[in-house]
């Protein structure tokens, strides 16, 4: 069953009662978006590459708030943005329209989003003419593609009630999508997952975390990872 909470900061998010979890941190849904992957994701990557092409992948979809954000910063900017989200479980258009995210980003961007969520799970949409979405509606480890992404946004459920999101595998899986520089981020830090992206050759950090989190996790990926060798 899902339904709709009030966040710290005043922004919703949805309670998911089958996993026992929230989408977005109860201390503030909007502002734990915001810290932990438009700014300590996308826009440290643009402040460390500047460029005018943007790519983000995202594992865990959800309500659509990080994409949101991701669109109204780089569209403000200037910035094309190509954005990947997976869903395995993609909410339903009404319920969408009901997260009051249209208070947070421009008319056009939110207007947009609602009127072509539903066809971005069966092909990629132009939002504007720097945004565009596509969301695969399938679970992780049958995500597939030829791509590569200068950010992934890692904003799955918590360890403790999805396991299988944080194994050696599932990480694996969503590292060989990062190209070499790019930024992988999450809400989350744990031994285990530094220990891991570390054995990936990745460049792990930490990284103040939003409200009610003392820190983050952020990696970049080096050079000279060759892709081949993360594939299970």
């Amino acid at each position: 069953m899902l339904q709709f909470v009030t966040t710290g900061d005043g922004s919703k998010t949805i309670y998911n009662s089958e996993v026992g979890e929230n989408y977005h941190s109860k201390h503030g849904a909007l502002q734990e978006s915001k810290h932990v992957f438009v700014n300590s994701g996308l826009a440290y990557f643009l402040e460390k590459s500047p460029a005018t092409n943007v790519s983000v992948l995202e594992v865990g979809f959800g309500t659509g708030l990080n994409f949101l954000l991701s669109a109204d910063y780089c569209s403000a900017k200037g910035i094309n943005l190509e954005y990947t989200g997976i869903e395995a479980h993609p909410l339903s258009a009404e319920m969408i329209s009901q997260t009051g995210y249209e208070e947070y980003v421009s008319e056009g961007i939110w207007s947009s989003f609602v009127q072509q969520y539903s066809d971005s799970l069966r092909q990629p949409v132009n939002l504007n003419s720097h945004c565009q979405l596509q969301t695969a509606n399938c679970k992780l480890l049958d995500f597939k593609s030829d791509d590569c992404y200068d950010v992934i946004y890692f904003d799955a459920f918590a360890a403790i009630h999805q396991p299988e999101m944080w194994d050696e595998s599932s990480i694996k899986h969503t590292v060989q999508f990062l190209k070499p520089g790019g930024v992988f981020v999450t809400y989350a830090i744990t031994g285990n997952l530094k220990r891991l992206l570390k054995s990936l050759g990745m460049a792990v950090q930490k990284a103040p975390g939003a409200p009610g989190k003392r820190e983050m996790l952020r990696a970049i990926g080096c050079a000279d990872v060759q892709i081949s060798n993360l594939q299970m």
